[in-house]
């Protein structure tokens, strides 16, 4: 199964690291699995996510995300999306956007002493309302899925009180709300205060639209299975498909065990925004390392989110999140420091290494607090059951 998985990802990492040296010698090859490993040590959380929305999901809609999804993955988030942050903000056209970036000016200093600043520049410029965004839809999932009521939780001291307070209608938007009027007003920086309130209010609007939309196919769905008479073939999926969700909380837009129709369009729409948000931070620190927009694709798009894709099917596929129990939880509390860390960083750099250990960390924790909770119930001889 591990072969079959990463098979294709261990090809594309090859030929992606043969294009970056005949790109740009050893320099690029370099640079370009420097940007690898640093995308999927940044987008481990993302890969347990996405594995938490896809089981939910029909087979038709898991192979459209692991094909068009990657394509969007790679060359919409990695390539196309920095360009058009150029394209927007200098005012360049497309082709000379492209050419910007390809030909970087030989002094940086005195090209933006003529008013002409750099393709990185522009896009580092623009980080404010990128973190906004991304950091609102993040957010909005995290304070989603604390604020749920679960038969499991993890950090039970902290969970079970946010469960109570969640009872109170519309308190993730309040507190969502709140947060980003105290992030425009004391972080960010006085010229971008009005920038970052808009555009963390369209990552609300964007988290709350995809949501909203996909409850309500679920919705019907549903409906649909209830109305189906027993015994016939309806009735027995939808019964097969109901006993099998065993979820511990409500992690997307989505709690149908096998989505399928306009609930499965909606469950691969949320996957793709969410999977953008989670590339903010990585896109923007590839700047860091180097500002060519090739070596960036090839890094963090077809070797780094390749490798995401193909470790999320393995969690999917091996079951590893009804086995280890607790890594949703993980990952949702990982989803909330990257939240926080992109609404600080519109004020003050956060190294991208402290992003990536932070969730890392997050993941372990849950990761060995499964292992011991499933040790346990093996020692009293229990079964590996959801203790309420």
């Amino acid at each position: 199964m591990v072969v079959r998985i990463f098979g294709l990802s261990v090809v594309v990492t090859i030929v992606s690291l043969i294009i970056a040296f005949l790109y740009g010698g050893v320099e690029a090859l370099i640079l370009t699995a420097i940007l690898g490993v640093f995308e999927i040590s940044l987008s481990f959380d993302n890969a347990v996510i996405n594995a938490t929305i896809l089981r939910r999901m029909s087979e038709f809609w898991q192979k459209i995300f692991l094909t068009i999804g990657i394509l969007i993955a790679v060359f919409g988030m990695r390539l196309v999306f920095p360009l058009v942050i150029v394209w927007l903000a200098s005012g360049l056209n497309p082709v000379d956007a492209l050419d910007l970036a390809l030909n970087p000016p030989p002094n940086d200093a005195a090209y933006f002493a003529n008013g002409d600043p750099s393709y990185e520049t522009i896009i580092t410029d623009a980080h404010p309302q990128i973190a906004a965004f991304g950091g609102m839809f993040l957010l909005m999932l995290f304070l989603g899925f604390v604020f749920e009521q679960k038969e499991l939780t993890w950090l039970t001291w902290i969970e079970r009180p946010l469960e109570k307070i969640g009872k109170l209608e519309m308190l993730e938007v309040v507190i969502a709300i709140t947060l980003l009027v105290l992030t425009a007003t004391y972080i960010a920086p006085a010229d971008e205060r009005s920038t970052v309130m808009i555009a963390g209010a369209l990552g609300m609007i964007t988290y709350i639209l995809v949501n909203g939309l996909g409850e309500y196919f679920n919705v019907e769905t549903e409906e649909d299975d209830e109305s189906a008479e027993p015994g016939t073939d309806a009735a027995e999926k939808s019964a097969v498909e109901k006993a099998g969700d065993k979820s511990t909380g409500k992690s997307g837009p989505s709690d149908l065990a096998k989505a399928t129709g306009k609930a499965g369009f909606f469950l691969f729409l949320y996957l793709e925004v969410l999977d953008a948000s989670f590339s903010f931070d990585g896109v923007i620190g590839a700047f860091a390392i180097t500002a060519d927009p090739i070596i960036i694709a090839l890094g963090l798009g077809l070797i780094g989110a390749m490798f995401v894709r193909s470790l999320t099917v393995y969690l999917v596929r091996k079951g590893t999140l009804s086995e280890y129990v607790y890594l949703e939880h993980g990952a949702h509390w990982a989803i909330g420091a990257l939240a926080f860390i992109l609404l600080y960083s519109i004020g003050t750099h956060v190294p991208e290494v402290i992003t990536g250990l932070i969730g890392v960390a997050l993941i372990i924790a849950a990761l060995i607090s499964s292992i011991v909770r499933r040790n346990r119930l093996a020692a009293k001889g229990e079964e590996d059951r959801v203790n309420i």
